[in-house]
């Protein structure tokens, strides 16, 4: 058996990304290869610490894996990793200047999800909860761009709160099934919804009314993303422009559908994901 020494951390971070069929890999094809080597690995680490909470195990153990990243990052920081996404990650460390707390942040994000359940968070947690687990990301990727001035920051975390709401909203019935529900409890009380669990939020009546709300909100984040991109030569961040036109499609196909069919999937399709990624590394 392999141990983490004998993984080529390289090799590793594209398997993981190769992998996933994410959106994500699509735009870093636009990025130079020692840039997209970054974002691989900035990937890389992400998926691992989510894998840590979606699967099956005790919060203890799941909590344990996420305290032993924490002193993961100590040693890449250190200049001494041993995980082989951490041994990807040292190069841009050093070469991009990745912000450590950024790492932190996302594991702080983490910790929401490995509990036994996730429960209607207030509209603020929500939204410290975007900049957790989407916003750390985009501040990691300006890093990697090569882009950091203003208002590239305000682009991550807005264009993150973005991404983050759609992901929540695509996937409610999914993270029902494991008792999780990210929907503020705020517009929940409005609709007078029991959220006592999350299944049982799917089948009550202003439930459509509340997804409704939230994805006014996320078009807001979009919107205000591209306000801030028309001050700033957007080709600097063409894969987060890319993305954001993804899940912008994304957003669209579930309005279309309806917020009362949670069970049909919504996906945007392989050829037009090359479209959009074809269309934005042309200008």
């Amino acid at each position: 058996m392999n141990t983490p020494r004998d993984i080529d951390p390289r090799r590793h971070v594209h398997d993981v990304v190769r992998q996933s069929g994410s959106s994500f890999q699509w735009g870093m094809h636009i990025l130079p290869k020692p840039r997209r080597d970054a974002m691989y690995a900035i990937y890389a680490f992400c998926r691992e610490v989510d894998d840590i909470t979606d699967e099956p195990g005790e919060e203890v153990y799941k909590r344990a894996q996420l305290q032993d990243w924490r002193a993961e990052i100590d040693r890449l920081y250190g200049g001494h990793p041993t995980y082989p996404t951490a041994r990807a990650l040292l190069g841009p460390v050093q070469d991009y200047n990745l912000p450590r707390e950024e790492f932190l942040t996302i594991i702080d994000g983490m910790e929401t999800d490995a509990g036994d359940k996730v429960s209607a968070p207030s509209m603020d947690e929500l939204l410290t909860y975007c900049r957790r687990v989407a916003g750390a990301v985009g501040m990691l990727s300006i890093h990697a761009f090569g882009t950091t001035r203003p208002p590239a920051p305000d682009i991550a975390v807005n264009l993150g709160n973005a991404l983050q709401l759609t992901n929540i909203l695509r996937d409610i019935d999914e993270d029902a099934q494991r008792d999780r529900l990210y929907l503020p409890r705020e517009l929940l009380e409005n609709y007078a919804i029991n959220y006592d669990t999350a299944k049982a939020v799917l089948y009550q009546d202003g439930t459509a009314a509340v997804c409704a709300e939230l994805a006014h909100i996320a078009r807001d984040y979009f919107a205000a993303t591209d306000a801030l991109l028309a001050q700033f030569d957007w080709r600097l961040m063409r894969p987060a422009v890319l993305m954001m036109e993804v899940y912008r499609r994304t957003l669209d196909r579930l309005e279309a559908r309806g917020w009362d069919k949670f069970r049909e999937p919504v996906r945007v399709s392989r050829p037009e994901k090359l479209w959009v990624a074809f269309r934005y590394s042309l200008f």
